[in-house]
């Protein structure tokens, strides 16, 4: 049994309980109007911090609003944590101590006006360290900025401390945020909670390992390739990559800048990661949403789930394809999950949309992935790049030199694809496949990355295939939700991938939360339960 039940069932031995309901039950906390988070139980005895170490980032701020803790004794907790077992695993660059412990103590003197700033009152909370957070350092690994400080705080991390979250840190990435692997020549190497001589995956790998160890209940990571779903899938923990352009990117740029108002990279994205899908959804709410003069003019709120049982679900899927078969063991979980489902009695539908050509797709998402890479690039780069490029007709240099006549026949493809898919979600709610072709791997830090290779059970894996089952959601925008479903043979985390309608991101959280009551969610890695 995963641990975080154990602990579930620990709290609900607690006298006077009373017991929560899920994110979609139908009872409601009668202090926020909320539903009820079903991972923690409402008892006659006052909680300890050591007990709320995994629950989620919800149920720790009902814990904190029913006073079973306070935020200051939850933060300092998690510093203890931090500074426990930090060590092993280099997840964070710099810490919030002072600035947090006061903000949490401010969170408790508010609680005692009655007052309640939003779903994550006085809950700790970390951000990946490309999101500006006002007088600290935003390199995104950079050595050149590593002396920069952040002007102000991004509206990611502005949004979050308005819903009352206590920011207590930031979390490792790879430089410019370009690799599958985080580590950095400022802050060096983050490494797996499940197996430290492992990657936890990049470039939100701070964020996922920090959240899988226990360090923190909520975190915030960007996505151009999978940089959310792929430190997700490796560290069994749960992410969501969402609608293009739902959740702002602003302050998210080197240095903390803002860049340019309304800019979109068409492919680029922010979203939450966390250890259920009920934070996911709450994370959503918070964060999604107009900015700045487009509140003028509309307002967006989250469309309902398609469905809310598994039964009524109807999930299209493909689990093994030549883009990049899955190895032996990963598919073994995927299975696994098409053979509950099956027996839940939801609506399946093998294959790709009709006519859907995933080669071609993912030359349009290399295309638009290396022309937006080198519009960014500085001067001396692009020359270099120039240079190699020159004779290759690959989408890479094809992207990174086209004219914007070139660019603009690959937009109009681009916007087929998603076309296309729509149509598909005109069929299936859901759309199942890998996030990657293997579990989390050894560290690997030789360069360049295109000639890196993967050692698996079927063989060597060209390292950059890991793009190959998380194109289709980056290109189209559909919003893409990451879960675990168990462990391999060796014990590491496999995460499946759930893509859903544009615009509709609370299908693929709500289809995960479902999944996890039939095969379990998040589990615990071994060696970080802690002292309860």
């Amino acid at each position: 049994m995963p641990n975080i039940l154990k602990r579930r069932d620990f709290l609900g031995m607690m006298s006077g309980a009373l017991a929560g309901t899920a994110m979609l039950g139908s009872e409601s906390n009668a202090l926020s109007g909320e539903p009820m988070p079903a991972d923690i139980t409402i008892a006659g005895a006052k909680s300890t911090s050591d007990e709320l170490d995994f629950v989620s980032a919800l149920s720790a701020a009902e814990a904190i609003r029913r006073k079973r803790v306070s935020s200051v004794e939850l933060t300092q907790h998690t510093f203890d944590r931090i500074e426990r077992y930090n060590p092993q695993l280099n997840a964070f660059v710099y810490q919030l101590r002072e600035d947090a412990l006061v903000r949490a103590q401010k969170a408790d003197q508010a609680l005692t006006r009655g007052e309640n700033s939003g779903p994550f009152h006085g809950v700790p909370i970390h951000v990946k360290e490309c999101f500006g957070v006002a007088g600290h350092p935003c390199t995104w690994g950079f050595e050149s900025l590593r002396d920069s400080k952040a002007a102000q705080n991004s509206e990611a991390v502005e949004r979050l401390l308005r819903a009352g979250a206590i920011l207590i840190s930031a979390t490792n990435v790879p430089v410019n945020l370009s690799d599958w692997q985080t580590y950095n020549p400022i802050y060096g190497t983050t490494n797996n909670p499940w197996d430290v001589k492992r990657t936890p995956g990049g470039s939100s790998g701070g964020s996922a390992a920090a959240l899988a160890a226990g360090l923190g209940y909520l975190s915030i990571g960007s996505d151009i390739g999978g940089s959310i779903r792929i430190p997700a899938h490796f560290c069994g923990v749960y992410g969501h990559k969402p609608t293009l352009d739902l959740v702002s990117t602003q302050g998210m740029s080197p240095g903390g800048n803002y860049g340019t108002p309304g800019f979109s990279t068409l492919l680029a994205v922010a979203g939450p990661m966390a250890r259920t899908p009920s934070d996911l959804l709450a994370a959503m709410k918070v964060l999604g949403g107009p900015v700045a003069w487009d509140k003028k003019a509309w307002i967006w709120g989250m469309p309902a789930p398609r469905a809310t049982t598994l039964k009524d679900f109807r999930i299209g899927y493909v689990i093994d394809d030549p883009i990049a078969p899955p190895t032996p063991e990963v598919k073994a979980r995927l299975e696994y999950v098409i053979r509950t489902l099956e027996g839940a009695g939801a609506k399946l539908k093998s294959g790709w949309p009709a006519e859907f050509n995933p080669a071609a797709l993912l030359d349009t998402y290399r295309f638009h992935l290396y022309a937006f890479l080198f519009s960014i690039s500085p001067p001396e780069q692009q020359h270099a790049q120039r240079v190699k490029f020159a004779s290759s007709q690959d989408p890479d240099a094809r992207g990174a030199l086209s004219s914007f006549a070139d660019w603009q026949q690959q937009n109009f493809r681009r916007l087929a694809f998603r076309a296309q898919w729509q149509s598909h979600f005109e069929q299936v709610d859901v759309f199942l496949s890998p996030v990657g072709f293997s579990a989390a791997f050894p560290h690997d830090h030789t360069e360049p990355q295109e000639q890196r290779t993967i050692a698996t059970s079927a063989g060597p894996r060209r390292y950059l295939d890991l793009f190959n089952w998380i194109a289709p959601a980056t290109l189209t925008g559909c919003p893409a939700t990451v879960a675990p479903i168990g462990r391999t043979d060796r014990g590491l985390p496999v995460g499946i991938q759930i893509m859903g309608p544009y615009w509709e991101d609370a299908t693929p959280i709500t289809f995960a939360e479902l999944l996890s009551r039939e095969i379990g969610g998040f589990t615990v890695p071994p060696g970080f339960e802690g002292a309860s």
